[in-house]
Parts: C-alpha cells; sequence; structure tokens
C-alpha cells in the first residue's frame, strides 16, 4: 500500500508544468508587452527571482529595450555596482530611460561628463524630451566646463526639440529665451504664446492627475512650511503646492525618478559640494553646479539659484514666491558683521541674475 502510494506521488510531482509547455516566442512576446507597466524596481525583480525560465526571457534585450522610468526608480543609499550594470544593460539594449538616467548619475553624481552626456545624447537621438532639456540646460550653463563653454543657440535648439516632443519645461525655457532674447532673437509675442502653452499643458496634466492624486508627507510639509512663511512675512495663501498661472490650485507634478536620485545623493554626500558648490533651489531638479557660481540666481533676493528658468518658475510658485525679500533686507545683517555665506549669496555673477517670474 505504501508502494503504490509512493509511486502516485512520483507520478503527480513528475508532471510537466504548464508553463514549460508555453513557446519561449509567446513568453517572451508577453514580458515584452509588460515590461513597461512596472510601477516600482521590485515589480521586475520578482519576475527575476520567479524562475530560470522567466529570469532567462526577463533579461532578454527586447524586454530590456522596453523597460518603463520607474523600474529604475533605484534610491540613492541603494546605489551599488549591480545597480550600474543593470542600468549599463538596460542601456546596450536601447532602453532610451536607461540611456538618459545612467546619463545623469555619470554625468552630475559619478563626474565622468563625457560618458553622461553621450549617454544622454543617445537618449536625445531616440527623441527622449527630458534627455534634450537636460543638455539644453547643460549648453546654457556650460556645465562640466568653464564658462566660456556656455552655448546659448545650441540650448535654445535642443529646448525646441523638446519643446516639440511637449516637454513643459523646455517650453516655458524657450519662452523665457525668446522674451528675453537669450540665445535668440527677441520675440515677446511669440515667447509669451510659448509660455501660455507650457501652463495650458501643465494644467491639464495636473488636472488629470487630480483625478487619482493622493496627497503624500512631502506634500504635507511643503503646505505647512508655506503656511508658516505666510504667517510670518504677512502674505495670504490660499491652495498649494502649485499655483497654476491660470489661477487653479493644482497638485506638484511628479518628479522624474533620477531627479529625486540626484537629490538624494548630494543631501547624502555633502562633501561632494564643496568650494562653494551649490544645489539648483528647486527641490524636485537636484541638478548641483559643476563650478562656482555656474547657476543664475534670483536677482531680488540673491539666496536662492537656478539651473534653468524652468526650475525658477516652478520653484517661485511652490514656495520662493512667498519667502523671496529685496536684499536690503540682508543689509543689516551684513553690517552688524553677520554670516559671511549670507553675503556670498547675494553676490551676483555679471550677466548671470533672473527676473521672477510674476
Amino acid at each position: 500500500m505504501g508502494t503504490a502510494h509512493r509511486k502516485r506521488l512520483r507520478k503527480i510531482s513528475e508532471k510537466p508544468d504548464l508553463f514549460d509547455q508555453l513557446p519561449d516566442d509567446l513568453v517572451l512576446h508577453i514580458l515584452f508587452k509588460l515590461s513597461s507597466s512596472a510601477s516600482c524596481p521590485s515589480d521586475f525583480i520578482n519576475i527575476l527571482i520567479t524562475c530560470k525560465r522567466l529570469k532567462q526571457f526577463a533579461l532578454d534585450p527586447l524586454v530590456l529595450s522596453r523597460l518603463g522610468v520607474k523600474t529604475f526608480a533605484v534610491k540613492a543609499e541603494r546605489w551599488s555596482d549591480s545597480s550600474h550594470q543593470f542600468l549599463k544593460q538596460c542601456a546596450n539594449a536601447g532602453n532610451r530611460e536607461a540611456l538618459y538616467t545612467l546619463g545623469m548619475i555619470r554625468f552630475y553624481c559619478l563626474q565622468n561628463r563625457g560618458s553622461g552626456a553621450s549617454l544622454m545624447a543617445k537618449a536625445a537621438i531616440k527623441s527622449h524630451a527630458s534627455a534634450l532639456y537636460s543638455l539644453a540646460v547643460i549648453q546654457f550653463n556650460g556645465s562640466g566646463g568653464s564658462k566660456n563653454d556656455k552655448n546659448l543657440r545650441a540650448g535654445v535648439a535642443l529646448c525646441a526639440r523638446a519643446a516639440v516632443q511637449g516637454h513643459i519645461d523646455a517650453l516655458r525655457e524657450l519662452g523665457h529665451c525668446l522674451q528675453d532674447g537669450y540665445g535668440v532673437p527677441r520675440d515677446i509675442v511669440q515667447g509669451r504664446r510659448f509660455l501660455v502653452q507650457a501652463n495650458a499643458k501643465e494644467l491639464a496634466l495636473s488636472l488629470r492627475s487630480m483625478l487619482t492624486w493622493k496627497p503624500q508627507q512631502q506634500h504635507v510639509d511643503e503646505q505647512q512650511n508655506l503656511q508658516y512663511a505666510c504667517s510670518v512675512m504677512g502674505t495670504p495663501i490660499t491652495g498649494c503646492p502649485l499655483l497654476s498661472d491660470f489661477g487653479c490650485n493644482v497638485p506638484a507634478r511628479e518628479v522624474h525618478p533620477v531627479n529625486e536620485f540626484l537629490k538624494e545623493w548630494f543631501e547624502s554626500r555633502p562633501e561632494m559640494l564643496d568650494h562653494g558648490l551649490r544645489l539648483c533651489s528647486h527641490r524636485g531638479c537636484g541638478r548641483p553646479e559643476t563650478r562656482p557660481r555656474e547657476f543664475r540666481r534670483c536677482s531680488v533676493c540673491g539666496t536662492v539659484n537656478y539651473c534653468s528658468r524652468g526650475c525658477q518658475a516652478l520653484d517661485w510658485k511652490l514656495r520662493h514666491k512667498v519667502e523671496c525679500a529685496p536684499m536690503e533686507q540682508w543689509q543689516g545683517v551684513l553690517e552688524d558683521g553677520g554670516d559671511n555665506g549670507i553675503g556670498g549669496m547675494v553676490e551676483i555673477e555679471e550677466g548671470e541674475d533672473v527676473a521672477l517670474v510674476g
């Protein structure tokens, strides 16, 4: 009786798995279709650890080329050689998001400027809007080089390509360039049209996201900070975290994972920002200066600096509008022998100040 029972169990255990009977091309096609829908890195990791066959197909270049942006949302504290190799493997497969993410990390965090710019350029060739805009910011600032390495015309051209892809910050940057005659012949009317178009896209995107948006702790903290600043300065405010130029209270746009990575990376490694280097004051950016006084500063208070007009406009609406105070308010502190760091912040490099967005 016992022998018959063991034979029956052996037959059951030897029965082939239905998954193993699926054709390879069908499994590969399913993973190819699902690869872009991952909501976090763990979604893809769960596939890798399921079984050897799924791992083999998940690491196929065809699947890696379609992985979505949230698959690469690695935390700076968890960055490792394996993370680097995985991004490199996806970039070699032609994944646009991997090319852009690894390019940003190499350019700013690992300070491998040439390799980082090359990877972003490959993503830009594939019409990746954020890569086009990031390359424009590099050209506007001469990042990785000297002030003489700025190429305003190239920056405007890259912004225009990103704007065609519907990139909101690129539209806003291009609008300000046209209004100010910055790297392009001045055209106030056309510049204003781009700014209106940027705000319209921002509003439409925010209204769509409001259907599923839930306040996170970061948004709650920003709201409390704004309310405190308003109480100190006596400025009334309603709503937040983002006040649209159309007067509607809408949630802030979702930050790209690589910008979160940059911010976490440099906040946890302050020694990398020595010699007076600073981060862009817009909290959703994370870009650092690659040389002292690279970024433009607020021409009113001089206490904040931005890598681009797009970041300045967003930060103005998010928080700086209620915090900005003319530099005359710092004179008493400076004359009384206050912190020299404040004086350094107020100092504005010639031709580098920017006007506030009203």
